[in-house]
């Protein structure tokens, strides 16, 4: 069994820009493209004036 995200044979990997993908068990950590990738560069802050 392939424990894979995307597998290609013969044939182009074409993700949609809105598809997450990353690294899997030890290969990598966190998601690529998408909203949920923004989670690692963002923080949420409140600000009450």
């Amino acid at each position: 069994a392939i424990r894979a995200g995307n597998v290609s044979i013969n044939y182009p990997t074409v993700n949609p820009p809105e598809a997450p993908f990353g690294g899997y068990k030890q290969s990598g950590l966190g998601r690529e493209l998408s909203r949920h990738a923004m989670d690692l560069y963002t923080e949420v802050k409140n600000v009450v004036v």
